[in-house]
């Protein structure tokens, strides 16, 4: 009886819980078809994203041109090759899409990507191994052509496919680096995606104006992802980044770059420094650092700062035109007042100062010749005794000299004005201590060539949209303050003058033939990280600022050369005048300013005559006007040229000529954006490495030539090719 109570009860508990789980189930059920949800999830959606496939629509990052136009920056279009190597990837056996002939396919892949059989057979069998789905082929099977893409193809080599893709280009090679900056690519993974991101220079400053937004096209695949007949297609279109216009002048770059090369190649600096602006706006035209680097492979950067703005040094003399312009505009300076050079002192407890011919000076002498001979003792007298530290010290800050300049390029770090101490504020009267930036001496100076009003500097022209040509931002003339007044700043101007005219000038070096020039020497020491500052001639920062034409500034160029190695019979002064000179007479012949001297030579830049006719007549009638012109390939038409009617070329640019039958020259000795030209125009496949003047070359001389063929070069400067050996 008792067992029989034990079992109707434990029927009555399997009873009811069947009856719970049912109800429950069944409840689910219903909940289930009601709602179309579980856990929160739409059914309905899942089941369309399962059976749907996406790829993305690629948006171009915007193209970098210079003021006129010229392309700098762009994405250039290439292609990623990959191989799918799961056999379920394959529908029907006689339409294959996986590998299925894996020597076979490494044996033809071989001939057409840089990469050895043994390579491709091994990463096949690797990823065979794995269970992968599919793989790639590292940097061989990457930045292929569409030509490349194309062979490929029509091999119809199952299983081989490609990814498009974009890979920022900078077709001038070693050109404004620090300016452009360069961008690279880089794994969102937030967003599960690969993005190109500016890392330095206008690429990262305005990296939000250059990025494109992609689009994307949805679509319904059956089980083998294939598309459906209706295949339900939703598209969002793709956006490409904005274009940028920059103030640099391509031409005059070019002469900045080549000029700043062969400085390099000669004297073997730290480092260098040059900047030119346009007097009358505040255009950058043109900027250049050493060391520099190829924005095509920033892989050895020695200098990732654009000394220019982020490099703050004491400035030595150069701060001295600043110092009298405060004490003129102030009302305090006569310049036939005498003075007795060598040495002051202001009290027995404060260091004296000295001139720097070893504090002999010149005996009495006025401060207008005190300016021209660069005297520390004249610029402290002004401070201490005219001026006032205080006074002097709000015309520093009128100068905008104790903050950034807030150029459009990202990384200014600006100097620093040290003024506590008496000596500390006579040491700045003549730039020691304290410390500036090229940037923020060249804005300080743009008051004294534009009649006290000082502008701001920028490197950016425009933005604009390239499919509405919209005008995002526009920059032009921009007035920040007036320091000085219009007498003060003419006064001063003229100073500059004579410190470069003088018989007796520190600026002597620096005349041009054909044009007047302002400006005023710099010769800084560099501190000692032991105490003091280091010794001995070479190890110094030798500086120029220099205007010109005298009378109407047209351009404004800072130049500085850091421990240059100099013969026993050369001055710092050498290497920075023969950059300043080149470039500056070079650019004002370019931009047709009208020289300002009687007595001039010929202009150096000249204007390119027409192409057409024989390339042995061209070259000669080229060749007449000082220019070096090669001829590529024995052809007897000229089909393609660097350089184009009418253009403007200077004296040492080699002017490119291409036949319809090109052949290989001998390009060793010849600079970095020269082969550039040079691939560009046969549009061959180029590989560069290092940096200076080639030293090897792949193709050999008179070989024959053909798009897209592979052409490797090595470069490297003299000095550095001679510690090697």
């Amino acid at each position: 009886m008792e067992k029989s109570k034990t079992t109707q009860f434990m029927t009555a508990v399997l009873i009811v819980s069947f009856v719970c789980i049912f109800v429950g189930l069944s409840g689910r059920f219903l909940y289930i078809q009601a709602t179309g949800t579980v856990d929160n999830v739409s059914l309905k959606e899942w089941a369309e994203e399962k059976r749907a496939s996406r790829y993305e629509l690629a948006a171009s990052r915007g193209a970098i041109y210079d003021k006129e136009g010229i392309t700098l920056a762009y994405d250039r279009r290439t292609y990623r090759l990959y191989a799918v190597i799961d056999e379920k990837q394959t529908v029907h056996k006689d339409n294959p899409r996986h590998v299925e002939d894996v020597d076979h396919t490494a044996e033809v892949l071989a001939q057409h990507i840089d990469a050895d059989e043994s390579y491709i057979r091994e990463r096949l069998l690797n990823g065979i191994e794995k269970n992968l789905t599919q793989v790639e082929f590292g940097l061989a099977g990457k930045e292929l052509t569409i030509e490349q893409k194309e062979e490929i193809e029509a091999l119809r080599l199952p299983g081989i496919n490609f990814f498009e893709e974009a890979v920022r280009h900078y077709p001038n090679g070693l050109f404004a680096s620090h300016v452009l900056g360069f961008a690279r690519e880089e794994y969102i993974e937030a967003e599960d995606k690969h993005q190109t991101t500016g890392m330095i220079g206008i690429e990262r400053k305005y990296d939000e104006y250059l990025q494109g937004e992609p689009g994307y096209v949805i679509y319904q695949r059956d089980f083998f992802k294939s598309k459906l007949l209706e295949a339900n297609e939703n598209v969002k279109s793709s956006y490409d980044g904005n274009d940028i216009y920059l103030t640099i002048d391509q031409k005059m770059q070019v002469l900045l770059e080549d000029t700043m090369s062969e400085v390099e190649k000669k004297y073997s600096p730290e480092s260098m420094s040059a900047i030119i602006m346009h007097a009358k706006t505040g255009e950058v035209l043109a900027l250049s650092n050493r060391p520099s680097f190829d924005p095509n492979n920033p892989k050895d950067v020695q200098n990732w700062y654009n000394d220019v703005i982020s490099s703050p040094f004491e400035p030595g003399s150069t701060m001295k035109m600043f110092t009298w312009a405060a004490a003129i505009d102030a009302g305090v300076y006569d310049g036939t007042e005498q003075f007795q050079s060598g040495k002051y002192q202001i009290n027995p407890v404060v260091d004296p100062v000295h001139d720097h011919n070893q504090g002999r000076g010149w005996g009495k002498i006025p401060f207008d010749e005190g300016f021209r001979r660069s005297s520390n003792v004249a610029a402290s007298m002004l401070v201490w005794e005219k001026l006032g530290p205080e006074t002097y010290y709000e015309y520093l800050q009128a100068f905008d000299l104790d903050k950034p300049t807030n150029i459009d390029l990202p990384g200014e770090i600006p100097g620093q004005i040290l003024f506590s101490w008496p000596r500390e504020k006579l040491s700045t009267s003549f730039g020691q201590g304290s410390t500036l930036t090229p940037i923020q001496q060249v804005k300080a100076a743009t008051a004294i060539v534009n009649s006290g009003e000082m502008l701001q500097p920028y490197v950016v022209k425009k933005i604009i949209d390239p499919e509405t040509e919209e005008v995002i931002i526009e920059n032009e003339r921009t007035v920040v303050s007036q320091p000085i007044s219009e007498e003060a700043a003419n006064e001063t101007l003229q100073l500059l003058g004579d410190v470069v005219n003088s018989d007796d000038g520190t600026g002597r070096p620096y005349r041009l033939d054909a044009y007047t020039v302002g400006g005023k020497t710099g010769t800084a020491q560099i501190p000692d990280p032991e105490g003091g500052y280091l010794k001995g001639r070479e190890n110094n920062v030798f500086s120029f600022l220099g205007v010109a034409p005298l009378d109407d500034p047209a351009l404004i160029m800072f130049v500085s050369v850091t421990k240059p190695e100099l013969a026993n019979d050369e001055v710092g002064s050498k290497p920075v005048s023969y950059i300043f000179k080149n470039v500056m007479e070079n650019s004002l012949h370019y931009l047709n300013i009208e020289p300002d001297k009687e007595e001039q030579r010929d202009s150096i830049a000249v204007t390119i005559p027409s192409l057409n006719g024989q390339p042995k007549a061209v070259k000669e009638q080229l060749e007449k006007l000082g220019l070096t012109v090669t001829v590529i390939g024995s052809g007897e038409n000229i089909v393609a040229s660097n350089m184009q009617e009418g253009d403007k070329a200077f004296a040492r640019q080699r002017i490119i000529l291409v036949t319809d039958k090109p052949k290989m020259p001998n390009i060793i000795g010849w600079s970095l954006r020269d082969v550039y030209q040079l691939a560009e125009l046969l549009e061959l496949n180029i590989e560069t490495i290092g940096n200076g003047y080639v030293i090897t070359q792949s193709i050999k001389k008179g070989t024959k030539l053909k798009q897209d063929d592979y052409l490797g070069v090595e470069f490297n400067l003299p000095n550095e090719q001679t510690k090697e050996e």
